[in-house]
Order: structure tokens, then sequence, then C-alpha cells
């Protein structure tokens, strides 16, 4: 077992969105060709939001990624932003594909209203963590999460947050030392059937000696 780890690079984008498709079970909700274009805003939304990334490759295969805001250094790029906008538009084409949206809307003031709660200013956001399920159990999360500490350091940012839910491994973040700051549950009407969700904020304090 051969890993290496990388900056994100645009060939990679393909790989990532059906890790991502399968990591958030969004063919449980929709039909395999929304799944995939929900996976696809999803991401690009992701890389309109990051000043670091760090890829996993497994035997030449991308089977992972991390990404982290440094919020004061953010800039977005003109490319992540029109890619963002042209797979939104895509999502839209479709009625079921309008749905979805309206639930990815809900999602966002559920995380907005979650950091608003907190009553925190926090410097820096961990925007994506996402590894193959194939993979999981490997460390590679576990070397994902420390090269964004060690990004934290550098950067001499002492703390960050993330969003997660109940359809994630949220465990993970707690066994990596984080701690959960406010929670909310929502019930989603998705297909005629009752879908409850709890939405949590996790932040991590980084001591830099």
């Amino acid at each position: 077992m051969q890993i290496k780890f990388r900056e994100y690079k645009k060939q990679d984008f393909q790989t990532l969105k059906e890790i991502i498709r399968e990591t958030w079970h969004y063919d449980e909700f929709s039909s395999l060709k929304t799944a995939s274009k929900l996976a696809e805003v999803f991401l690009s939304s992701c890389l309109t939001n990051y000043t670091y990334s760090q890829v996993a490759v497994l035997n030449d295969k991308v089977v992972g990624i991390i990404l982290v805001k440094d919020i004061t250094a953010h800039r977005c790029t003109l490319y992540n932003r029109y890619k963002q906008v042209k797979s939104i538009l895509k999502l839209y084409l479709s009625s079921e594909g309008r749905k979805i949206c309206q639930i990815f809307k809900n999602v966002n003031e559920i995380d907005k209203q979650l950091l608003n709660d907190c009553h925190r200013t926090y410097p820096a956001e961990l925007a994506l963590f996402a590894v193959s399920s194939s993979c999981q159990g490997k460390g590679i999360g576990k070397q994902l999460f420390q090269s964004a500490l060690d990004y934290m350091k550098y950067r001499n940012l002492k703390e960050f947050y993330l969003f997660t839910d109940t359809s994630c491994n949220y465990g993970f973040y707690e066994h990596q030392g984080m701690t959960r700051r406010c929670e909310k549950e929502q019930i989603f009407n998705i297909n005629g059937q009752s879908a409850k969700m709890n939405f949590f904020i996790y932040d991590f304090q980084y001591i830099i000696s």
C-alpha cells in the first residue's frame, strides 16, 4: 500500500465527485443522474472556499481530500466560481434537481444558524473532508487531518470549525479532540418520506507552542 499526499489538481475533480456522492449517500434520495449533479455542486462549492488542500492518492488513485480555509487570507478564483455557478445551473435544469436545491438551501441556513448560535468568531474553517469508504480504517483520514493541523500551526491559526451531520462519521472528529459546540435537529420531506437529521458544528483549539 503506497499512499502519497499532494495538493488538489483539476483532474482530481471527477474522482472526488464520486467519493462525495458515495460518502453523503446522495443516491438514497435522488436518481443517479441528480445525485451526480448534486455531488458536483457540493464539490465545486467547497472549491470556492479554501486556501489549503491536500489529496490522498493510493496506488495512483485519488481516495481522499481535505480543504481548509484561512478566512482572512481567502480569495476565490474566477475559475472556481464559474465552475460552481455552472454546476448549480445544471442541477436546476430538472424538477428533481430544483427540489434538491431547496434542501441544500435549507442545510445552508441551518449551518448559518449553528455558527451564529456559537457566538464565536473563528479564523479558519475545515471546508471539506472526505475519504473513500473503500479506504477507511487505513489511517488516511488521520493523516489528512494531521496535515490540516500542521497547516494551522504554520499559519498561526489557533482555532477552526467545521459543519457535519448524522449522515457522516462525525464521531471521528471527537476522537481527534474536537468539541461539539452546537446541534440542531431537522426533519426533511424527501420523495414523500420524512427523514430526521442532526446537524453539528465542531471546533478545535490548537495549542501552538
